[in-house]
């Protein structure tokens, strides 16, 4: 807020031929110093202890002005007025300039003039409305209206709109319409329709104000047709029309984009008065992030409400709106993303597909199935990736020296110091034995990976995530998980981290980066935000061509004659490789629920499949892949 002057400035102009207080010897004049009084009691929103002609003016004066309280004003006296002495009917005028700062960049001024009169007690100020505000007069009042900003609009792929002003509904119970035990009735049948808590809601409708309208929830105007019939039944409920930033669908990104509603006590507490009670924020996600950026700034106007209850603007900061908010998503790939998980059901565990373009690194599609429950998995997920990790595990091997073509052993089961690991329960057994490094990626041979663990020092395995954008964190603008490839610690970690178990995690997200790296031929740094400068941290040892060339290659291994042949009708497919990583406690039967992957590219087109409890990646997490990426295109 600006800083006002507070200083005071008396002028003391005739009329005639001689002015009041400039003869003698003595300095005082008490004329200015009334004037003076009150403009130092009216920049503190008062009338002070200024002598007054009419006492009750003073009381009058501190209503009209409560509603400017936390508008800082100040006043100045610009000259005072007074006939010549000799004609005198003891009274004066004083011109008072005002400065209200409503926040805007410019102040609210102008002068008003106060009538002296000098009584039995000395001089007083006659006091009227329009010395504060010229424009009022008796019997009206004052008030202050806030200007609500448009919020911005968050942006998607080629400018189209993702989250804009869209219709809602507000359900509640007006209880103009409704009293006594009535109140009670229709709130709980006002609950049970819109499966709202019912005592809280009978609470929080008999505690409220015999005018209010008590809300019980927000729905999308295509969400609302189904309630209407019931609701309208009930005495006293009643249906709002209004608008609410919104994404295309409910499902629409929700959790990366977030939702915006009323603001909490915490954000208002947070805010340093910048948010008040009421004030529409961003609650998560984007929306929270960003709030500052999408809300704009509230004007406020100053108004006068006459006896008729007519209202008029005396003056206005307008509201600035808020800044639209540019990502990367592609509307038709993100709602094919949610459609292919909406085909494990809605009792189905948690899950996430993410879609990257590999030449731009521009996030497509993030999105979760509905056992994420509101959480953004597909971004921040922390799981063992499993033998997608295999496509990083294949590049350290072959900085190692190993080729493609070379002959690996891939044994039903091996042990490394004291643990047993095999291969996953559906292996092909054609495939047991001496294969080529190609073969094992292809079919997924954890025990030839672990084999061949003692070829890689420790740092490795880190380094070659490095090279495909796993593991080095980046600030993106929103919050996201790059993975973990941590140096093992022992021969048994290391060979657990080569098959994406041990101290290797990821999250969607991440493995969707290195299938993107791949294709790219360097490490992606993913984009959402395109005005999010972000300097990328380059990998110590980069990605060369021939061995992105040679990942190509194995990845498209597992399409032709690997775990991922289902794929192989799917046009323009290029690569994949499936993942299942065990976790958490064994059953009844002693077997580990296990996560289910499946990343692959196309194209300019990379994605990761993720689903949290699964048979396989290809039984469980395959089919979601191979449903969107047939309905892409």
């Amino acid at each position: 807020m600006r800083s006002l002057s507070l200083g005071i400035a008396v002028v003391v102009m005739g009329v005639g031929s001689a002015c009041s207080g400039t003869g003698g010897g003595d300095d005082s004049d008490p004329v200015a110093d009334l004037a003076d009084d009150l403009a130092a009691a009216l920049s503190e929103h008062s009338l002070g202890d200024v002598p007054l002609t009419d006492e009750a003016a003073r009381d009058a004066f501190a209503e009209l002005v409560t509603p400017l309280d936390e508008v800082p004003v100040a006043v100045e006296v610009a000259g005072v007025e007074q006939p010549d002495t000799d004609e005198s009917s003891g009274s004066a005028t004083a011109t008072l300039s005002w400065q209200w700062d409503l926040g805007g960049p410019d102040l609210w001024t102008y002068d008003t003039r106060a009538a002296l009169v000098e009584g039995e007690d000395g001089w007083q100020v006659e006091w009227s409305p329009a010395t504060l505000v010229p424009e009022l007069v008796a019997g009206e009042t004052l008030g202050l209206r806030t200007i609500t900003p448009d919020r911005g609009d968050i942006t998607g792929a080629d400018g189209s709109v993702l989250v804009t002003e869209r219709p809602v509904l507000r359900y509640g119970l007006d209880k103009t319409e409704v009293e006594g035990a009535q109140v009670a009735r229709s709130a709980r049948r006002i609950a049970r329709i819109l499966d709202v808590d019912p005592a809280s809601y009978v609470d929080r409708a008999e505690a409220m104000g015999p005018d209010a309208f008590v809300e019980a929830v927000v729905l999308r105007e295509e969400d609302a047709r189904e309630v209407l019939p019931a609701f309208r039944k009930v005495p006293g409920a009643l249906a709002v029309n209004d608008t609410l930033p919104l994404a295309p669908s409910r499902e629409f990104a929700a959790a990366l984009l977030g939702r915006v509603g009323d603001a909490t006590a915490e954000v208002v507490e947070e805010s340093d008065g910048a948010i008040v009670a009421g004030d529409e924020v961003g609650l998560s996600g984007l929306q929270a992030r960003y709030d500052d950026q999408l809300r704009g700034t509230p004007g406020r106007a100053v108004v006068v409400r006459d006896a008729q209850d007519g209202l008029r603007t005396v003056f206005e900061v307008p509201a600035v709106d808020g800044a639209p908010l540019a990502t990367t998503l592609d509307v038709r790939i993100q709602e094919q993303a949610e459609a292919a998980l909406a085909t494990l059901g809605d009792r189905a565990p948690a899950s996430a597909l993410v879609a990257i373009r590999p030449s731009d690194g521009a996030i497509l599609a993030t999105a979760n199935g509905a056992g994420a429950e509101g959480a953004d998995l597909a971004d921040t997920g922390q799981y063992a990736p499993g033998s997608t990790f295999k496509v990083v595990s294949s590049l350290a091997l072959l900085r190692s020296g190993l080729g493609p073509g070379d002959r690996v052993s891939c044994p039903a089961t091996t042990v490394v110091d004291g643990r047993s690991f095999k291969n996953y329960d559906d292996y092909p057994a054609s495939s047991i034995g001496e294969i080529t490094l190609g073969q094992a990626v292809a079919q997924s041979c954890n025990t030839a990976f672990v084999g061949n663990a003692d070829r890689l020092q420790p740092g490795d395995a880190t380094a070659a995530a490095q090279a495909l954008g796993l593991g080095t964190d980046h600030d993106l603008g929103f919050p996201v998980y790059f993975g973990q490839v941590p140096p093992p610690e022992t021969e048994t970690g290391a060979a657990a981290d080569l098959i994406g178990q041990g101290t290797v995690l990821a999250s969607p997200f991440a493995m969707a980066t290195v299938a993107a790296s791949v294709q790219a031929g360097r490490a992606v740094l993913p984009v959402l935000l395109p005005d999010h400068q972000v300097e990328q941290v380059p990998p110590e040892r980069p990605l060369t061509r021939r061995e992105a060339i040679t990942l190509r290659g194995l990845m498209r291994g597992v399409v032709d004659t690997g775990s991922g042949r289902f794929l192989l009708d799917v046009p323009g497919v290029t690569g994949a490789k499936t993942g299942t990583a065990e976790y958490g406690e064994p059953d009844a039967t002693g077997e580990l629920p296990t996560h289910a992957w499946m990343i692959a590219t196309r194209g300019d087109l990379a994605v990761a499949v993720f689903v949290e409890t699964g048979v396989s990646g290809s039984q469980t997490a395959g089919p979601v892949l191979e449903t969107f990426l047939r309905s892409v295109g």
